[in-house]
């Protein structure tokens, strides 16, 4: 134990949070043991990308893993805490090319390996930005287990996955709309396309019925593209359009017919509630299209000039296409109107050029036969469980409307797709590796997108696909993740599906939602708004524990969290207070060594009440835990820490530990020890830097808290009776305080005091605690009895089967007191008349909004209940 006056007296939280974590790494505390006695509990990171700086969301995800790795390492388990980061695919290549872009060049300037090359150079300088930040929060990784989505061995387990859901006939060649460059003839991922507000035009036009009994109308941005309509499509509970569905309109200078189709997409109260489709141009087109199996005509070359399935338009370039195309069907009178529109248009980055979505051939995952099993897993005992369970339903209602899942990417920065085109043939070819003749076949250009690796990281990051592998055995699949409620689709969904199809078995027990961090007034945090909080700032000035603390009970399961400063800082008071009273004890400890705490000495009530307390507090927490209610965990250690331990038992301690009795100052000291040992226990998975420097100036047997055993409760300790006894000394000594404060008579003046207990029994309790009573009291004369004559003119309060009664004469000058509270009703009487007269003006209430009517209606009814009680006051006492 080291010597119990090293703890500096103000507590400093970046002193104590100093070195503290390096320690932790290098005694290896966080490392998983694989040892085979204990039960393995495992939780994998949510992987951060490897762009920039983490957030609060972070900070709160990673906190809610943290208290629980803590807690399940004390609780005996092999704890595993797999860290890792994601290559984020997209944002990271943007991050990339926007440095690269302020150096004046380009990818294509550096070519793929180059520019690879560059962006894993990236990738190491902002990992170690990560790890920096995990640091400073205090998280507890296995960082001898650390991964990365494109690391050797994860790449072997996305090669594997690709191959085997190709071989099996899940991963399908397919078309879809991407972002096209005409300029350049290159597709563009979405951070490649900057959108500009552009002057344009709606196109009004009427297609006639083909039965000839009328007309519909649809407006357009790109009349060039009607060429490639294949359908009308109307809201199938519109009224105007309910009857049409089903029938066909004649497509204008293409003369074709195409059928009028219903679907939920369509916006009834914009425009006139028709809208053409074109599959092939437009993405909200190609999924109505997939819908209604709609024809994909494509009008156009990739250079942005007309195809033959444009006619006579063919050759013409897209826009020159367009002024024609207008001329023609004016003079047919098909086009009626042509409304001035500014709109958004993409633009391609690298050219400047109009982005067209253009129809292309892109990778799939075929999605039915994969969500059908994961679907079917939440009806067995084995289902992943969902906390709050209302998440199931979000979670089931996605994978039940499921579509295909498009998931290569046209960037140069991820996992490239294991395929090969023969350069004659064209034959495919899909494997591990590339075949053996590599010089007759082209790999493809693309990339996975992101969430393809991110969906195996349960199971890549223990060695999968080598399923001997000693981790993949022994810590999968593992017992929770902690996520956001707005990554349910992206990523629990897959990782679910993933898992099951190549491990047979769920990724996670559980799965732990939480909300988003929203600022004060509830606003989500962005740039735009200015309203992010750098956690590592709030970490500098209030310290790690604090905003841990506040992270991870500000909110219940699945609701968001409203960050406050105050908050944090009324977090920073409660550790304040924590290190006062553990500096008080220690101080009172007089050098207690670990094997000399002795809890089998007479005890006071105050001593088997705190010991009744600890074990009601040390049910509640792990009981809590276990169902990550930690909001609730956080109310409990608050009010056992700041009001029964701090508040009350180390006020009471004072008496024996500043009395002459030897035997009950040693019961205390043992107490002291004992109680302030667990209790930092239990709070240490929620603020481990301040916990372990507490405890590691308590008596204590063991190198670290991180791996000391979590309290569980010993039942011999528990005295219901003494708990009892407390409760009502409390309910004394709060009363006489709040009587005191209600007089303004201040506890340094004595004053006299009457008890009437209602049996022996109560009686006897106050009797035996006389002691407690005259110390936090402070009475002048105190008189006990079952009939106890006291004055008339008193203040009473009634608490469980006694009655305080406290004489006005000795308390307060009763003449001073009605003038002061005759000035008061005074003053309250004028707030009255002056809030009334407002409220009785025809024009104020008329004017002013609604709120500020409402304000003023609150006042007028607060002033006169406080004059009422004033009133009544005033007549007690002149009574």
């Amino acid at each position: 134990m080291e010597d119990n006056l090293t703890m500096p007296t103000k507590y400093d939280p970046a002193s104590i949070e100093k070195g503290r974590y390096d320690w932790w790494i290098n005694g290896k505390f966080f490392e998983a043991k694989d040892d085979s006695e204990k039960q393995p509990y495992t939780i994998v990171i949510p992987p951060p990308n490897v762009t920039g700086k983490l957030h609060l969301g972070h900070a709160w995800d990673t906190t809610l893993q943290d208290i629980l790795t803590r807690m399940k390492r004390m609780q005996g388990y092999d704890v595993l805490w797999l860290p890792g980061m994601d290559h984020a695919g997209i944002a990271t290549q943007a991050k990339v090319e926007a440095k690269l872009k302020e150096e004046g060049k380009s990818r294509y300037d550096l070519g793929r390996e180059a520019f690879v090359e560059e962006t894993w150079k990236w990738k190491e300088e902002y990992a170690g930005h990560i790890r920096q930040q995990w640091s400073k929060l205090g998280l507890g990784l296995d960082y001898s287990r650390e991964r990365f989505t494109l690391d050797e061995g994860l790449s072997k387990a996305v090669r594997e996955v690709f191959v085997s859901l190709y071989k099996k006939d899940l991963i399908y060649r397919g078309e879809y709309i991407i972002n096209w460059d005409p300029s350049t003839k290159t597709a563009l991922s979405d951070i490649e396309v900057i959108y500009k507000d552009v002057q344009g035009a709606f196109y009004h036009m009427r297609y006639p019925l083909a039965d000839g009994s009328g007309h519909i109308e649809v407006a357009t941005t790109r009349p060039e593209t009607m060429l490639g309509d294949t359908a009308v499509a109307v809201h199938p509970e519109d009224d105007r359009y309910k009857h049409l569905i089903g029938k066909t309109v004649i497509l204008p200078i293409v003369g074709r017919e195409i059928p009028i189709v219903g679907d939920d997409y369509v916006d009834m109260e914009f425009g006139s509630g028709a809208v053409k489709i074109t599959p092939a141009h437009d993405p909200n087109d190609f999924e109505i299209g997939n819908r209604h199996n709609l024809e994909r005509i494509l009008v156009m070359n990739e250079d942005g000039t007309m195809n033959a399935k444009a006619g006579k338009y063919q050759g013409m370039d897209r826009f020159e296409c367009r002024k024609q195309i207008v001329k023609d069907l004016q003079e047919q009178d098909i086009l009626f109107k042509i409304e001035e529109h500014m709109h958004s248009v993409g633009h391609s980055e690298r050219s400047g050029a109009v982005v067209e979505p253009y129809l292309s051939t892109q990778w799939f995952v075929k999605m039915q036969p994969l969500a059908d099993k994961a679907i079917a897993l939440q009806e067995k005992e084995n289902k992943v469980n969902f906390v709050p369970d209302r998440f199931e339903k979000t979670y089931l209602r996605w994978m039940e409307n499921i579509r295909d899942w498009c998931i290569s990417r046209q960037l140069w920065w991820g996992h490239r797709i294991p395929a090969w085109y023969h350069k004659e043939t064209g034959e495919v070819y899909v494997d591990h590796e590339p075949p053996a003749d590599i010089e007759n076949w082209e790999q493809d250009k693309d990339v996975l997108d992101t969430w393809f690796s991110s969906a195996l990281w349960p199971f890549s990051t223990m060695g999968w696909p080598d399923s001997e592998s000693d981790d993949f055995k022994r810590y999968y699949p593992t017992a929770a993740l902690v996520t956001g409620y707005d990554i349910i689709f992206f990523w629990v969904s897959r990782m679910i599906f993933q898992g099951l199809e190549f491990t047979g078995e769920r990724p996670f027990k559980d799965v732990l939602i939480h909300g988003l961090v929203r600022d004060a007034e509830g606003r989500k945090m962005s740039k735009s708004l200015g309203n992010g909080v750098d956690p590592m700032d709030v970490i500098d000035q209030y310290g790690a524990d604090s905003l841990r603390y506040f992270l991870s009970t500000g909110s219940s399961p699945g609701q968001d969290l409203r960050y406050s400063t105050e908050k944090v800082e009324s977090t920073w008071n409660f550790a304040n207070k924590i290190w006062n009273a553990s500096r008080f004890a220690l101080m009172n400890m007089n050098g207690l060594k670990y094997d000399e705490i002795d809890l089998t000495g007479e005890k006071s009530v105050a001593d088997k009440w705190i010991l009744t307390r600890l074990n009601e507090a040390i049910e509640n927490v792990t009981r809590l835990s276990d169902r990550y209610e930690f909001g609730e965990v956080g109310r409990v250690l608050y009010n056992f820490i700041w009001d029964d331990f701090c508040d009350w038992y180390i006020e009471m301690a004072k008496l024996p530990l500043y009395g002459e009795d030897e035997a009950a100052k040693k019961t205390t000291r043992s107490i002291l020890a004992y109680v302030l040992d667990h209790t930092m226990r239990l709070l240490h998975p929620f603020m481990p830097f301040i916990t372990e420097e507490i405890w590691q100036n308590l008596p204590h047997s063991g190198e670290s808290i991180t791996v000391a055993q979590w309290p569980t409760v010993n039942a011999e300790l528990t005295d219901e009776a003494a708990a009892a006894e407390m409760k009502l000394l409390v309910e004394v000594i709060r009363s006489v305080r709040n009587i005191r404060a209600e007089v303004n008579t201040p506890l340094s003046k004595k004053i006299n005091m009457f008890l009437k207990a209602k049996d022996e029994q109560v009686l006897a309790i106050v009797e035996k605690n006389r002691a407690y009573i005259e110390r936090f009291c402070n009475p002048e004369t105190l008189e006990m009895g079952i009939n106890v004559e006291a004055p008339d003119k008193a203040m009473t309060a009634v608490v469980t089967g006694l009655e305080i009664i406290l004489p006005l004469e000795g308390l307060i000058n009763i003449d001073e007191e009605i003038a002061r509270l005759e000035k008061e009703r005074e003053k309250l009487n004028k707030e009255v008349e002056r809030v009334q007269k407002k409220l009785s003006n025809e024009g104020f209430v008329k004017k002013a909004p609604e709120k500020v009517i409402e304000e003023e209606r609150a006042k007028e009814k607060d002033y006169t209940e406080k004059r009422a009680a004033v009133e009544a006051r005033i007549q007690e006492l002149k009574g």
